[in-house]
């Protein structure tokens, strides 16, 4: 009876079913599913809630003034996030639609955007102006009416250079010249003043070839520095790491100085308090010198005879606390005597 109920209990219990008999089919389903939603995640690790880069906001400016993706962006001067993308708005292509990423930060929904420049050679950064109670709805874009843009000097100039360029400076000059004849007759102040401007198209005319050499040579430059934007931009900010360091280090360097100007006092008391002293050491010194360069080369002709002594000198008592010599033609027992002596 024992036996049959062990049986009874031994075919209740399940049995667990091996990998190899599983369907193969589900199996890889559900990995490829997984493999998919691992690759998205991957891919928009950014958009995600925990791990994400942040909340994404937009703002629409008049014009991009430069600022491009990877751009910082700030609040009282702290970066807070980067710009993702700058593009034409669907409703209105004369508008900029930029888009980016606040991580940490609190953006009110009256919250101003400001394009700022960052470096004298154009680099831009997106400065936002935080304000409101309310948090800015990140659906909605920041409007036009609480955005602003810089005023970029460099495409000033380069539309300066292309407009002077197109300008015919012969033809403007004979334009107010006639201008001028006509209005000789007129009274003086406006006679005067066609005057000078006819001077002054002259002026300009004569000196064509050289402004355009020099607007030219001007706009290479510019783009130049525009072209070193990161090194300048790396050297700036090296030197102020320099100028950080050393304003950490102020009192280090000024009780350094202050060290050194009393060391200085010091010595200068001292040379003065011995002055009498040193001088006629000195002056022995000075003739002793004197008197060796003049011995120069009989102090090297006697180093070079001595030279054979110390040699054979530091043979015979080189073997220890004892001396070594052979003496010749000396017989003891019909041999050749080698005399040994003690050292001391």
């Amino acid at each position: 009876m024992a036996i049959r109920a062990g049986e009874r209990r031994m075919k209740k219990a399940p049995r667990g079913r091996s990998f190899a008999s599983r369907n193969p089919t589900v199996i890889g389903a559900i990995g490829l599913v997984v493999i998919g939603v691992l690759l998205w995640a991957a891919f928009n690790a950014q958009k995600l809630p925990i791990i994400g880069g942040g909340t994404q906001y937009t703002a629409i400016f008049s014009e991009s003034s430069g600022l491009v993706p990877d751009d910082e962006v700030r609040i009282a001067g702290v970066k807070v996030g980067t710009v993702n993308g700058v593009s034409l708005t669907d409703a209105n292509d004369s508008h900029v639609q930029v888009e980016f990423r606040i991580k940490n930060a609190f953006i009110g929904d009256q919250t101003q955007a400001i394009i700022k420049i960052k470096t004298v050679l154009g680099r831009k950064y997106l400065e936002l102006d935080s304000q409101g109670a309310n948090k800015q709805d990140p659906s909605k874009a920041i409007p036009l009416s609480r955005t602003l843009t810089p005023y970029d000097v460099y495409p000033a100039f380069s539309d300066l250079t292309k407009t002077v360029g197109d300008i015919n400076t012969k033809d403007l000059g004979k334009s107010l010249e006639t201008i001028a004849q006509t209005f000789k007759d007129t009274p003086g102040d406006v006679s005067t003043t066609l005057n000078g401007l006819s001077r002054l198209s002259n002026t300009i005319a004569s000196r064509d070839q050289a402004l355009r050499t020099l607007l030219a040579r001007a706009n290479s430059v510019t783009g130049v520095l525009a072209d070193r934007d990161a090194q300048i931009s790396k050297l700036l900010t090296d030197g102020n790491l320099l100028l950080d360091e050393l304003n950490n280090r102020r009192d280090a360097i000024r009780t350094l100085f202050l060290n050194t100007s009393a060391l200085s006092l010091q010595i200068s008391a001292l040379v003065a308090d011995n002055q009498r002293t040193l001088k006629p050491a000195l002056d022995q010194l000075n003739g002793v010198l004197q008197i060796l360069q003049k011995n120069t080369d009989n102090i090297d002709r006697g180093l070079a005879l001595l030279a054979p002594f110390y040699r054979v000198f530091a043979n015979t008592l080189g073997n220890g606390r004892w001396f070594d010599t052979y003496i010749s033609n000396l017989s003891v027992g019909g041999l050749l005597g080698t005399v040994t002596g003690l050292g001391g």
